[in-house]
């Protein structure tokens, strides 16, 4: 990369090539692990023979590994450098795919699906930091700007997998899903090249840091209240979206709606949320960002509370879309709050914390709602999103009410 990525000082030129570079690693790394797994998954673990328990399991490592490894990830980044842990997520990116042509066993797709999960956890935290250190100024933006890079690259990868299966469907056995994990290798390839690119001016420690050093940013994240209440923020807005994308289908479909009417519904959303991401960015970097936070959670909660009053088509729809509004202007501004709370020196740990807590909420949503589901019904399950969002704000509030950030 022709950028010099120092922390201070960038000349817009360099800027606008930097962002460049980086939407455009995440718009591919997410497109190839998105399609990875969207709607091949399913369909590749069915066609081995497998049951419903089995493609629980599989589906469940690979945010695991976010839950695992981001926190350490981002702490090794303030220490041996960004540019050493990308040019690792681009190898897992380009080799994970490779991985499942060799699979004919489902079992064998848990190990592969949790080796696959790390390059998203170590890319996230690790290219959010970049971006905090980066542009101090106008951080929302440039987040939100990759942030919605990486949308895109989900939003498309499900089609191109559904084009590509329904293109071999005529060919025996596995080999329609094959060809997929193919496409996705391929559309890691200039994910490792771009990596390749990037030059940092301080490339860090090549020493390995002890354990002491991770408790110590463990207990640096987990003793600062702001931080601390910034994350279960994303907690509780990840809990909603995860309860929201598993069983608002499954509502819908007891209610007699088309699947193209609920695939219409997730559509607008996340377009929603890739075209206002940017924009609400860039407000953040000019308004309190706690009370963007604040009215972020409030509007999700709100939002998946009134699905079960939405009694049409139209009424769904719009709860969709204002739900995609209220993640858009939350999260945003969390990551931003976040780099402005943190040490400098600390960065890359509490982006990496903060991802770990998110996954936690996303994987914890459908499993508690599912629960509530099914001993109160569908609208006890729903407004359990409004009740966690409502406490959580009433702590955040409670958390960040000082504005002096260093209290």
């Amino acid at each position: 990369m022709s950028a010099d990525p120092t922390v201070k000082g960038v000349q817009p030129g360099a800027s606008r090539t930097l962002m460049y570079y980086l939407s455009l690693i995440g718009f591919f790394a997410i497109f190839s692990t998105t399609i990875s797994k969207n709607p091949v998954l399913p369909l590749f673990v069915t066609a081995m023979g497998a049951g419903d328990s089995v493609l629980g399991l599989i589906a469940a490592v690979s945010p695991l590994a976010g839950i695992l490894f981001s926190f350490p990830v981002g702490v090794l980044s303030d220490r041996i450098g960004r540019r050493r842990l990308l040019v690792a997520s681009g190898c897992v990116f380009l080799l994970a795919p490779l991985l499942y042509l060799f699979i004919a066993d489902p079992l064998w797709l848990v190990p592969v699906r949790f080796f696959h999960g790390t390059a998203t956890a170590i890319l996230g935290p690790v290219v959010s930091a970049i971006i905090a250190e980066r542009f101090p100024d106008t951080k929302g933006e440039m987040l939100g700007t990759y942030s919605s890079a990486t949308l895109i690259g989900r939003t498309i990868a499900p089609l191109a997998g559904g084009i590509i299966i329904t293109a071999f469907a005529f060919t025996p056995g596995l080999f329609p899903y094959r060809m997929v994990y193919v496409a996705a290798a391929l559309a890691a390839v200039p994910v490792f090249i771009l990596i390749l690119r990037y030059r940092e001016e301080s490339p860090g420690s090549l020493h390995l840091p002890g354990i002491s050093v991770f408790k110590e940013s463990l207990a640096t994240f987990a003793g600062n209240r702001r931080l601390r209440a910034t994350a279960l923020a994303d907690m509780a807005t990840y809990f909603a979206f995860g309860a929201f994308e598993t069983f608002l289908p499954v509502y819908l479909f007891a209610l007699h709606f088309e699947a193209y009417q609920i695939g219409i519904i997730f559509a607008i959303q996340v377009l929603i949320i890739a075209v206002t991401k940017p924009f609400f960015g860039r407000i953040a970097d000019r308004i309190d960002k706690r009370i963007q936070i604040i009215a972020g959670l409030l509007v999700t909660g709100g939002a998946i509370a009134a699905v079960p009053f939405a009694a049409t088509w139209p009424g769904f729809l719009a709860a969709s879309a204002v739900f995609g509004l209220g993640i858009s202007l939350s999260t945003v501004a969390t990551s931003a709050y976040v780099a402005d709370v943190a040490k400098t020196e600390e960065i890359g740990a509490s982006m990496g914390a903060l991802s770990s807590i998110m996954d936690i909420g996303h994987a914890a949503g459908p499993l508690v709602t599912g629960i509530i589901i099914t001993l109160a019904g569908y609208p006890s399950g729903f407004t359990a999103g409004l009740v966690l969002a409502v406490a959580v704000t009433a702590i955040f509030m409670l958390s960040v009410r000082n504005r002096d950030i260093t209290r």
